[in-house]
């Protein structure tokens, strides 16, 4: 199950969110058809992407 949890800037996540996390860091990520695993190359591609949005939302 995916949970999202929106903090507005410079807001703190609450006792019971940061409780969720770390209970949630303690399950391996499960794959499948829907969320397959990334290849190498796709997660090179992944994070140059990533790399280049981070600069321009910085400008």
């Amino acid at each position: 199950m995916t949970k999202t949890f929106t903090i507005e800037n410079g807001q703190k996540p609450t006792v019971e969110q940061l409780k969720e996390i770390e209970e949630a860091k303690k399950h391996p990520i499960t794959f499948d058809e829907d969320c397959q695993e990334l290849s190498p190359a796709m997660m090179k591609a992944f994070r140059s992407s990533v790399v280049q949005r981070n600069r321009k939302k910085k400008t």
